[in-house]
């Protein structure tokens, strides 16, 4: 997909690592409860994902960070997973709270846990793939 056509999709983007355990798992889960179709999803292992990488000065062979684009704007780090579960709406929007515990605080934690992320939850031996119903919402 050109990075034209990414802008046609209306609604966040998130790019996140189909290789990881932990990324593909979350990222399940948001097709699962984002009842309303707001996010749309792509790995940075395919074009799209890689291009909004490299946009976002982000080396797509080695991330520190899933991302959500959204037009112009980009939220990383800790900001990404906040705003992810508050876009799941209820009970999800709970998480939301976490966000008066300061960003030096948050940041860190998430970094740990995304360098180490294939260590702890593990990589796949092949990129996940949505199901037929998942499709759509793919990039």
């Amino acid at each position: 997909m050109s990075k034209s056509n990414i802008s046609e999709h209306q609604g966040p983007i998130i790019v996140f690592d189909a290789m990881c355990v932990l990324c593909t798992a979350n990222a399940q889960f948001v097709l699962r409860h984002d009842r309303i179709g707001r996010f749309r999803l792509t790995s940075m292992q395919n074009e799209t994902g890689a291009a909004l990488y490299r946009r976002c000065g982000i080396d797509p062979a080695n991330p520190d960070s899933l991302l959500i684009v959204d037009g112009a704007k980009v939220l990383r780090d800790s900001d990404a997973v906040l705003s992810i579960y508050a876009g799941l709406g209820w009970p999800w929007k709970a998480t939301s709270v976490l966000r008066l515990v300061p960003r030096m605080l948050r940041d860190p934690i998430y970094h740990w846990l995304a360098r180490n992320r294939y260590r702890i939850f593990g990589k796949r031996k092949t990129c996940w793939l949505p199901t037929p119903e998942q499709a759509s919402r793919i990039l």
